[in-house]
């Protein structure tokens, strides 16, 4: 350990501190699934999870809503963590922002510029193609399996 934390870690640390209730776009209920392993890590560090997926109706004792805007407005995501193919994630930024959210996060291996400019224009920090997990534990000083 023992390395120097950047201003983007602090940022991140802040970000994911203030956090309490994460969607999570393409939340599969299948065991092997890295949306269900994420999510399931995330729930076990005191998030609540939103799953939205149109395919399920509930994950980890959470009902399932089939996209952002079908989420309850009594229901504040600060962070909405996204587990779909980069050409979906413009329409999922749009909705981000629609709903008030505070962070649009693209997963590991998920970039799309279009998606951080819809968010970024309409005030969300974003975060893109990196793991929520894995920066989290990485902050915490846990081991990164």
């Amino acid at each position: 350990m023992g390395t120097a934390v950047s201003p983007e870690d602090r940022e991140l640390r802040a970000l994911l501190g203030d956090a309490r209730t994460i969607a999570v776009v393409g939340l599969s209920s299948r065991p092997g699934r890295p949306s269900l392993e994420v999510a399931t890590y995330l729930a076990d560090h005191g998030y609540r999870i939103v799953p939205v997926n149109p395919g399920e109706t509930e994950v980890l004792g959470e009902i399932a809503y089939p996209t952002l805007l079908d989420v309850p407005r009594e229901i504040a995501i600060d962070v909405v963590d996204v587990f779909r193919r980069a050409a979906e994630t413009p329409e999922i930024a749009r909705q981000a922002v629609a709903i008030g959210a505070k962070t649009l996060w693209l997963q590991e291996g998920i970039i799309s510029e279009e998606a951080a400019s819809i968010a970024a224009d309409g005030g969300l920090d974003v975060i893109m193609g990196v793991c929520i997990q894995h920066v989290r534990a990485r902050l915490m000083g846990e081991e990164v399996t």
